[in-house]
């Protein structure tokens, strides 16, 4: 109601209800607003009218009423206040000139469930380490994390204490709104029933290369020497997900897996990803197949069909397998094994020459994969996973589906987009990598540019701290109804095909091909899995600092190998036996980026996940 009163007053929109002129005159008596004549009034312009947006760092009181300037506050100045409430601020006097104001009162406090943590028997929040009123608190000990009512603070639930590292997952989950992953999945009785015709491969020596961890089996390769034909398999999940459907509407809330260290929280129930789904060895599997005929001599796909199948994987191997295999190790095989890496092998060379080509339009960043080992949900070790030639086998051939996939959909569908960084962007990076001492000049494009320094990085052994720069500099990949292209691929037109048991865009487009119809909500369904990508990808971030937090914390005086990431915030990230820590140093004194120390771990706070660390001179 008074979000409408005062739009009215600034509007001079005379037509009070009765119970809004009342309200009007509480507000005149407290000189909050001020009567100009008959039922005209105005806000006295010492106070604003806002709604707050709380933010990691700061509160931005967002003006309801104008086109002023958005007002920053100190957490202190929120006044019980929180995330989303209409509030009335005061101007207070600033010698300096910068406005500043402070809440005096909540006019809207809308209620919601908080996250907060109990330190000095007093709440704070967990997301932006805010101090709230203690009211209730002393009952807690310290540590104690727990869901509670953003206005009563009455307690919603009690996550555990955060000494216990099984609360981490609850805090990550709790923090980025992904508790549906903690109830109980929709039972589901799939059955292979299909009435139509389905095209039978199963005498095709299909085989799937993943992690050997892997349970969920997205996709299987087969390559027909002499015909030039590169078949790719892919689990046909719209099958079994019809849309509509309960199953449906909760993976679309999903939208993602969920990677956590040693540990998926699957899209789809695990009935249909780690099972009918997935296209495990030994059995017989629905699949959505992609014929491609190669063009060997110009690199690239000459034609294609895609039609609904029947596959079985005759063999599961490893990336690790695999890479032995094309480096001529080929371990003990059986006479399967040796008819799949017959066709293994030479497709491994064309796939070569297909990604050299790519690469001329495309880039090649050298990233690697940290993976954290846990033991009593505890970091024990971090893995590097490069980028290896079986990698790069897997990756070429899903790229050429994945080319082939977007070929088929109508001018409007849903793509795999990524924009070219602005010339601003471009010329901040050119900046930022003379800083360091690598000379570089802006080329005739952004292509030219990036890879002018990427040559002038590897000829001075800085190719991966210049990637990191690069990689910074560039748009974020999202999905779009309209065909904008890829830039970092370098392809005029890319969709997601080839992993619909753990992305729900690949789900979509699946259906798109068979149905030929687009989704009337096709731009909300873009819009909500590229959001839930981007928040996903943050709580697993979280989740994965809070473990390197607890290692900081057994080990608190140990030695670490670091090198500088962020030279404002004096931040660096460690690079040996635990890499991927974040610390923040308090004694840097005007190193460079990526300037390589030894720091001492000095303290850490399990909650905030800050790791402090002081350079050994």
């Amino acid at each position: 109601m008074l979000k409408e009163l005062f739009t009215k007053i600034q509007k001079q929109d005379n037509t009070y209800t009765k119970s809004e002129l009342i309200e009007i005159e509480k507000f005149i008596k407290k000189d909050i607003i001020v009567k100009l004549d008959d039922n005209n009034y105005e806000l006295n312009s010492k106070y604003k009218v806002a709604i707050v947006n709380v933010g990691k760092n700061l509160v931005i009181l967002e003006d309801l009423l104008s086109e002023h300037k958005n007002i920053k506050i100190e957490f202190d100045n929120l006044n019980g206040a929180y995330n989303g409430d209409l509030v009335l601020a005061k101007r207070i006097f600033n010698p300096r000139s910068r406005i500043k104001a402070k809440i005096v009162e909540v006019l809207d406090g809308k209620r919601n469930d908080i996250l907060v943590y109990i330190k000095e028997k007093s709440f704070y929040t967990v997301k932006e380490n805010i101090k709230l009123e203690n009211k209730g608190a002393f009952k807690y000990e310290d540590g104690e994390v727990l869901l509670v009512d953003n206005k009563s603070f009455d307690l919603i639930k009690n996550l555990g204490n955060v000494k216990d590292a099984k609360v981490d997952e609850l805090i990550s989950l709790h923090l980025y709104n992904e508790v549906i992953r903690l109830e109980k999945p929709i039972e589901v009785k799939a059955k292979m029933d299909d009435e139509k015709q389905r095209v039978d491969l199963t005498h095709l020596p299909f085989c799937t290369i993943d992690p050997n961890s892997a349970k969920d089996h997205d996709d299987a390769i087969y390559y027909d020497k002499d015909e030039k034909v590169l078949y790719v398999a892919i689990a046909d999940v719209s099958y079994f997900v019809k849309e509509g459907s309960a199953l449906d509407k909760i993976a679309f809330l999903k939208s993602t897996s969920i990677y956590l260290p040693g540990k998926v929280l699957p899209m789809l129930p695990n009935e249909l990803s780690e099972d009918m789904c997935s296209l495990k060895e030994g059995v017989e599997r629905y699949s959505y197949v992609f014929k491609i005929e190669l063009d060997l001599k110009n690199k690239c796909a000459k034609k294609s069909q895609l039609f609904e199948a029947i596959i079985k994987s005759h063999r599961k191997y490893s990336y690790g397998r695999i890479d032995r295999v094309l480096d001529g190790k080929l371990d003990q095989y059986g006479d399967t094994d040796k008819t799949i890496f017959d066709y293994l092998i030479p497709l491994y060379e064309i796939t070569k020459s297909f990604r050299a080509k790519r690469l001329e339009k495309g880039y090649d960043f050298r990233t690697t994969e940290l993976r954290l080992k846990l033991k009593n949900f505890k970091v024990v070790s971090v893995e590097s996973e490069k980028s290896t030639a079986s990698h790069q086998l897997v990756e070429e051939c899903m790229l050429l589906a994945n080319i082939e996939a977007s070929k088929k959909v109508n001018n409007v569908g849903i793509y795999r987009i990524h924009e070219e960084p602005s010339l601003k962007a471009i010329s901040r990076l050119v900046d930022d990598v003379n800083i360091l001492g690598v000379k570089v000049k802006v080329q005739n494009d952004v292509h030219d540019t990036i890879t002018h320094i990427q040559k002038k990085a590897s000829d001075v052994m800085m190719s991966e701290e210049i990637d990191e720069l690069i990689i910074q500099s560039q748009t974020q990949a999202k999905y779009s109804s309209k065909n904008l292209g890829h830039f970092g691929l370098g392809f005029s037109s890319y969709s997601h095909f080839t992993s619909p048991i753990r992305r729900y865009s690949d789900l979509i487009l699946h259906r798109i091909l068979k149905s030929k119809q687009t989704p009337e909500n096709i731009d909300d369904i873009c819009s909500h899995i590229s959001l839930n990508e981007r928040k996903v990808a943050q709580l697993v971030w979280d989740y994965e600092d809070r473990k390197y937090a607890r290692w900081a914390n057994d080990n608190i005086g140990s030695d670490i190998k670091v090198k500088i990431v962020d030279t404002d915030r004096n931040r660096a990230v460690s690079y040996d036996s635990i890499s991927g820590l974040k610390v923040t140093i308090d004694n840097i004194k005007g190193q460079k980026l990526f300037t390589k120390l030894k720091v001492k771990i000095k303290s850490v706070d399990l909650m905030t996940k800050e790791i402090i660390a002081s350079i050994k001179y």
